[in-house]
């Protein structure tokens, strides 16, 4: 029995080998060796052998399918599954080990919260923790990308017991995200970082490390303290309750905020490519060379101004702005 709500092993098994197939195929590996290893994940704990000694699961795996002359991929991936195995400790070395260890983790992940037994305080008793942590890092450390929230909801489709799905992806997902800060915490970047890139929801882990780390190099910058006053001075602006962004200006009278729109159409131009390429560090340098032209307008442009039309056209200015950052990250998230 894997858990009283979710059947049996064979139940886990089956649901392992979609989700390996279906990882396989996201991530372009051969999909046949990833149902082979997932079909025979858990034989070796119907053996004596595991069954005295526990912690040679997987271990044992790999021995057996040699034995019978499993193809290596098979054999290594069996014994890869429960990796990493602890805090710090290596991840699965082979891609079919990375695929099947993260489908078991988010096999477990999925059903445990689905069952409704989620971690509270210190009690863990199903290891979620350790699955979501040694997920990110699978992810993160073999640069697999992936959508984790879309793999979420994958693993949910293969339980058949009644609750409440997008309740739940969200429980997982919020889970998962929250490990993912513990993570980028101790390795060395900033609370205030993190929620940058926090705040525009990245699905996939490796695409989110990749902006964390551009976002730390940006604030580097000598622009990058003004620059992040400045938006969040816009996002201030185009957060009142009383303002309608209707995206279209039509009219600006004042050099400098011409000079803005100006330095923004063509910022948008030279990012697209670079946003494709995922290189947010070059995105964000290249969003630094508006600073002046930013401080120019607000030094000079009142943007509140009683005029409609005008007051339109500045706001859908800053929106198109706002929007130019937001393609990496929340930069008005960080502190001085």
């Amino acid at each position: 029995m894997f858990q009283e709500k979710l059947g049996t092993l064979a139940d886990k098994t089956e649901r392992l080998t979609h989700l390996a197939a279906h990882l396989a195929e996201l991530s372009g590996s051969d999909a046949a060796l990833a149902k082979r290893a997932a079909l025979l994940s858990k034989a070796d704990l119907l053996t004596e052998m595991v069954g005295e000694f526990g912690n040679l699961q997987g271990l044992m795996g790999r021995y057996y399918a040699l034995a019978d002359n499993e193809p290596a991929e098979v054999a290594w991936a069996l014994e890869e599954q429960y990796y990493p195995k602890q805090s710090g400790s290596p991840t699965p070395a082979s891609r079919n080990g990375q695929i099947l260890a993260l489908a078991e983790k988010i096999d477990t992940l999925a059903g445990i919260f689905s069952a409704g037994l989620i971690p509270t305080g210190d009690k863990d008793p199903y290891a979620l923790r350790r699955a979501a942590l040694g997920s990110l890092r699978i992810l993160i450390e073999n640069r697999l990308s992936l959508n984790i929230k879309a793999l979420i909801g994958y693993a949910l489709s293969l339980y058949s017991h009644s609750f409440d799905r997008d309740a739940t992806a969200v429980l997982v997902t919020d889970f998962i995200f929250e490990r993912l800060r513990g993570y980028c915490l101790d390795n060395g970047y900033s609370s205030d970082e993190f929620d940058a890139v926090m705040a525009v929801e990245p699905a996939d882990p490796l695409d989110f490390m990749q902006r964390l780390e551009a976002v730390k190099r940006f604030r580097q910058l000598p622009e990058a303290e003004s620059l992040a006053a400045a938006n969040k001075r816009i996002r201030n602006i185009l957060k009142k309750p009383d303002i309608a962004i209707v995206k279209q200006i039509d009219v600006l009278v004042e050099a400098q905020e011409n000079a803005l729109l100006n330095a923004a159409i063509a910022s948008a131009q030279d990012i697209q490519p670079m946003l494709a390429e995922h290189d947010y560090q070059a995105v964000l340098s290249r969003l630094a060379q508006l600073r002046d032209a930013i401080d120019a307008f607000f030094d000079h442009v009142m943007v509140m101004t009683d005029d409609p039309g005008l007051r339109a056209s500045r706001l859908s200015l800053l929106a198109f702005l706002s929007e130019q950052f937001l393609t990496c990250a929340d930069i008005s998230r960080l502190q001085a």
